[in-house]
């Protein structure tokens, strides 16, 4: 009889058994994220015909089974197949460039089965996947070791870039620095890779020297940008291996003036004009009120118009009368700040907040340097995604066309995201379990 009473107990826990150490906070906040992006989705659609919000949470609710399926699936099997998945991820990149959808200007998306599905999203889990592998054998502590990660990273990268997807390509940028960061890089390193980016900006915004103009002819160097040009000459020489030849000083000047240069030259010649008017647009919205600017405009009014604590959900005018473009998207942490206030974007970022720190906890707390690199690539992705989209929704940063995780409509982004969940939930689900084997 009492064997009888113990075996119901005894199933339940084999059954729950390949989840014993799963880190449930991180795997149902992003859930209860997605549950409110999808009334939040609805909210936007309410006056229209179309059922956004019902696929936002069924490709959710799929993603969570993708996520629980691979929490159970031990990560280490991903380091046999990397080259396979960077190779699938190149392949899947080059074919949205022969036979993909079009549309605004860019070439994304495949249609499989009547879905669009963007290879872009699902090459950050590859380019994760593929840096954490190759990291953790060899750390980025030798500048040999950081060249040959931004070497794989050239060729998708590239791959982005040319469809043109400038939001992706930048995210990709977030993941690697993180992930080289984490695997000991020097700081000074990850500085003066960015700083070509940089002196590209200062070269454009100020205004040039005369005298500098007439000694290179076509060349446009700015006060600012040659200041800049020389700091990155002086940490150069201090940080790169090569000090007693002072070349690495002067160097890594003259990268940064060409990248200004170049800057400027990719900017006249080589960004679509949606491109440049997203980048600028946030510094002056009111330059092109009905054009370029008018998305920044709306957000902007829409979360000032819900104060404190908002208007009550299905009541903000801004989001009702859909005054603000593509709100479901990339805008609608507007909707949020219009009909839940100030109140209610300090929860929701409270909550992200939170599955930041628990996803930094599973990378501190994991039991090799591969699992604990697969979560700060994770976390890399989904902060630079956070401060991105946030900020162009409040003017803070430019109109990059950047999903809000969780939140934003976007099937591919979704699965992603639980993708990525799904791999560092198995990071911290591994991290005791090899004692039942």
């Amino acid at each position: 009889m009492l064997l009888k009473r113990s075996l119901p107990k005894i199933r339940w826990k084999s059954w729950v058994k390949p989840w014993q150490y799963v880190d449930w906070l991180l795997f149902f906040l992003p859930i209860a994220v997605s549950i409110f992006g999808g009334m939040m989705i609805f909210s936007t659609e309410l006056k229209q015909p179309v059922t956004d919000w019902w696929w936002h949470w069924l490709v959710a609710g799929i993603g969570a089974l993708i996520a629980l399926f691979l929490a159970r699936t031990r990560y280490e099997t991903l380091i046999q197949w990397h080259w396979v998945t960077y190779a699938l991820t190149n392949l899947s990149l080059i074919a949205v460039m022969i036979a993909g959808t079009s549309a605004k200007g860019a070439q994304r998306w495949i249609s499989v089965a009547g879905f669009n599905v963007q290879p872009s999203e699902f090459a950050k889990v590859g380019m994760i996947i593929t840096l954490a592998a190759l990291l953790h054998r060899r750390t980025a502590s030798s500048i040999e070791s950081v060249f040959r990660a931004l070497a794989i990273t050239a060729i998708p990268w590239g791959l982005v870039f040319l469809q043109p997807d400038l939001a992706t390509s930048l995210v990709f940028g977030a993941i690697v620095l993180g992930m080289l960061y984490w695997a000991n890089a020097n700081p000074g390193w990850l500085i003066l890779l960015i700083s070509p980016v940089i002196a590209a900006i200062l070269f454009s915004i100020s205004w040039p020297l005369p005298g500098l103009i007439i000694l290179f002819k076509d060349l446009s160097v700015s006060p600012l940008g040659l200041v800049w040009v020389v700091v990155m000459g002086i940490l150069g020489w201090l940080t790169l291996p090569w000090r007693r030849f002072a070349l690495n000083g002067i160097g890594a000047s003259v990268i940064n003036l060409l990248g200004g240069e170049l800057g400027i030259f990719a900017w006249n010649h080589v960004l679509k004009e949606y491109q440049k008017d997203r980048l600028s647009v946030f510094i002056n919205p009111d330059h092109d009120p009905l054009g370029a600017g008018y998305h920044l405009i709306q957000s902007r009014i829409a979360i000032g118009a819900g104060e404190m604590w908002g208007w009550g959900l299905f009541k903000g005018p801004m989001t009702q009368l859909n005054f603000v473009p593509e709100q479901h998207t990339d805008f609608i942490f507007s909707a949020v700040g219009e009909e839940f206030g100030f109140v209610g974007c300090l929860v929701l970022l409270f909550v992200f907040c939170l599955i930041c720190f628990r996803l930094l906890h599973v990378a501190q707390t994991a039991k090799d340097n591969f699992g604990s690199l697969l979560a700060i690539g994770v976390l890399s992705m989904i902060v630079f995604q956070l401060i991105v989209n946030i900020g162009m929704t409040v003017g803070l940063a430019p109109v990059a066309g950047i999903p809000l995780p969780w939140m934003s409509y976007g099937r591919s982004a979704m699965l992603t995201n639980f993708i990525s969940l799904g791999i560092v939930e198995s990071v911290a689900n591994f991290r005791q379990r090899q004692k039942y084997y």
